[in-house]
């Protein structure tokens, strides 16, 4: 009798394993990780939190990396309304003006506050000029270098745009950024009709970060924004006046120009005037050492009245 007892045990042991009895062997379990305290309430998920100025600037810019539209802030060990008031303004200013994420993807920032028991709560609105796949999309790269690598491949993926996000930038970056952009255009004969747009964020820069924005196939409005944005060219030096050397120049007397020079000289010097010989009263002139006498003046020269126009001769004194 026993033994047919077992037997039925052991039949209905095996049909529920083949039936799916097995099931309650599984195991299944969820990880639940609670939000930082740091940056999210412990109770509230959606809800930020912040103790100071910088963790305010910090939850900005957790929202803006995730595209959020709207959250709630608390803010914690905060005096009265006004020094709230204050610290959010300072803080959107600097995410949106000064930083490189708020400053490319920020349109503007809004809140609201209101006091609680032991916390004010902020009602926070970020509206953006980029979209969510731009926002996700940006590049990483630790220097100016790397730039060259990822424009060639987002041009060969066919991507008409790429936004890189440069961990360290120094005084030549953009120069560097800007060989890259130079020397890839170069390689790949891109005629010069063909216009591409980098921008920088932020700019003028206020840090070591930096982001550059390449847009390989810009519509006319963004040409026309960027090219509104360069500085203006510097005016070129005035050159010499045609007339100046048209012709020849007048230092040679060469041409029919006015000459600095008198006529007639065909730009040789003039030669200096002879001066008459000063002569003194015939009483002051001292005696001639030819047996002159004294007070006797050379007669002058004058046109002959004779024939053959040769001058009289003086008759010699006895």
């Amino acid at each position: 009798m026993a033994r047919p007892v077992l037997s039925a045990l052991i039949l209905s042991l095996a049909l529920c394993l083949l039936t799916g009895c097995a099931s309650f062997l599984e195991r299944e379990y969820t990880v639940s990780e609670p939000h930082s305290s740091k940056f999210w309430e412990s109770e509230a998920a959606d809800t930020l939190r912040a103790e100071n100025y910088q963790d305010i600037v910090n939850d900005l810019l957790l929202l803006i990396a995730q595209h959020g539209e709207t959250a709630t802030l608390r803010l914690y060990d905060f005096a009265d309304d006004i020094a709230v008031s204050d610290a959010l303004e300072a803080a959107a200013v600097e995410v949106q003006q000064e930083t490189p994420l708020g400053a490319y993807a920020v349109d503007y920032i809004t809140f609201s506050s209101q006091a609680q028991r032991s916390f004010y709560e902020v009602s926070l609105e970020i509206s953006y000029r980029r979209s969510a796949e731009q926002v996700q999309s940006i590049r990483n790269a630790t220097s100016a270098s790397a730039v060259y690598t990822l424009l060639e491949s987002a041009l060969r993926d066919g991507e008409k745009e790429l936004a890189v996000r440069i961990a360290y930038w120094g005084e030549n970056s953009e120069a560097i950024v800007k060989d890259a952009v130079a020397q890839l255009r170069s390689t790949r004969n891109i005629p010069d009709e063909k216009v591409w747009v980098t921008n920088f964020y932020p700019h003028p820069f206020s840090g070591t970060v930096a982001m550059a924005e390449f847009l390989l196939d810009p519509s006319q409005a963004e040409i026309d924004s960027y090219l509104a944005s360069l500085p203006p060219a510097e005016p070129e030096e005035p050159g010499e006046p045609d007339d100046a050397v048209e012709g020849g120049s007048e230092e040679t007397g060469e041409t029919g120009e006015p000459s600095s020079q008198p006529s007639g000289t065909s730009g040789e010097e003039p030669e200096a005037p002879v001066l008459p010989a000063e002569t003194g009263p015939a009483e002051e002139a001292a005696p001639a050492e030819s047996g002159e006498t004294p007070g006797e003046a050379v007669p002058e020269t004058a046109p002959s009245e004779t024939p053959g126009g040769e001058a009289p001769v003086p008759e010699a004194e006895a």
